[in-house]
């Protein structure tokens, strides 16, 4: 799900658009034209974790090799990190040349495969009608939702309403979670792996079901007929990089274990202090982009059961020297550890959270034990 943040790079291709196709739709198409599915390979940078998808319409009669692109939109935005929290964030389509977008991922060295649809001369014309369409009529900006809605499942929907019929569905991996789907992208990227796995609610535990990755199109498309044929030719490769998993000295397991122990068996007050506090303030930013954002992805999170928002308030007992308070937070917060722990240990993130689960236990623990009142003997 690549995107293009550039926004004098995306208002050139969008004129582009408007200029030179807007009469694309007068354009017949010859007999040779080529309409195919392009799979972009996975890179380092956040945006391009998971790759993306585009259209290719190619037609040497007519001196026509564009891609469209449903994964552009403007950096520049108003109220941009907002609006992307919020959910709000309008993406659109942008055309390139083909030899620029191959360029682009050359320049990048991400691969490129390429799935040339079956479908007759007149579906052919019907798909770039659309498209032209779409991108002229502004009919291609939409809401971004991570699952729902991006530069694959726009794809998915334009081709299916130019077949008049639902041709392409999810026929690969539909019995695992759309959190398991996503974990083998970040490979080499831990702490990305590790932020999703905690911000991401109840929603990314669903059955994948939907079609919402570039390479989960891919594999479908193989498995797809139309009109009593496969709707897809066998995967073509343009370009091919071999995906090396990068090394970081900071962003790995490793670093994560290391810290986490160090907390645990350094065993001093204000470092205990300070990491709860940072797990309160995470508690407090997942409740809120819970509620304010539309992002479904980021609802019914159930991981403040880890993330409580409560444990800033043993900042306070502290402070005030309520050793009751603190006993009775902390205990608390135990329960909700336990509870927690169960509710997730047949989930894909168990494993990731559990440093973090082992970690939180044994401080609040410790703050219980110590503060607990204790019960004098009377001889």
């Amino acid at each position: 799900m690549h995107t293009y943040p550039f926004k004098k790079i995306a208002l050139l291709l969008f004129l582009f658009l408007t200029v030179h196709l807007s009469f694309g739709q007068n354009i017949q198409l010859s007999k040779n034209t080529h309409v195919s599915i392009i799979t972009c390979g996975t890179g380092n940078e956040s945006y391009s974790l998971f790759g993306h998808t585009a259209i290719r319409v190619q037609d040497t009669a007519n001196a026509i090799d564009v891609v469209y692109n449903y994964g552009a939109f403007d950096f520049n935005t108003p109220n941009f990190v907002m609006k992307f929290i919020k959910g709000d964030l309008q993406y659109f389509a942008v055309a390139h040349s083909y030899p620029d977008f191959i360029n682009q991922y050359q320049y990048e060295k991400r691969s490129v495969y390429e799935q040339e649809l079956n479908i007759p001369v007149d579906l052919k014309q019907k798909l770039f009608d659309n498209l032209n369409i779409s991108l002229a009529s502004g009919e291609s900006h939409y809401t971004y939702k991570f699952i729902d809605k991006n530069c694959t499942s726009m794809v998915v929907d334009i081709i299916n309403k130019t077949l008049d019929t639902v041709a392409i569905v999810k026929n690969t991996d539909t019995d695992i979670t759309y959190r398991t789907i996503l974990y083998p992208y970040f490979d080499g990227h831990f702490y990305e792996k590790l932020g999703t796995s905690i911000i991401f609610g109840k929603k990314v535990d669903q059955l994948g079901t939907k079609i919402f990755l570039p390479f989960e199109l891919q594999k479908s498309l193989k498995k797809v007929s139309f009109q009593n044929q496969p709707l897809a030719q066998e995967n073509k490769t343009i370009i091919e990089f071999k995906n090396e998993t990068p090394f970081s000295w900071w962003n790995n397991p490793y670093t994560y274990f290391i810290l986490l122990s160090f907390i645990v068996f350094i065993n001093k007050k204000s470092i205990d202090l300070f990491y709860l506090s940072i797990i309160g303030i995470l508690g407090i930013f997942f409740a809120f982009v819970g509620l304010y954002s539309s992002h479904l992805e980021l609802g019914y999170n159930y991981n403040m059961l880890l993330f409580n928002p409560t444990l800033l308030g043993l900042l306070y007992f502290y402070w005030t020297k309520n050793k009751k308070g603190i006993y009775n937070l902390a205990l608390f917060n135990i329960l909700s550890v336990v509870v927690y722990f169960f509710f997730i240990i047949n989930k894909a993130h168990l494993v990731l959270v559990l440093p973090l689960v082992v970690c939180t236990g044994v401080i609040l623990v410790r703050m219980a034990i110590q503060n607990k009142k204790r019960i004098p003997i009377i001889i």
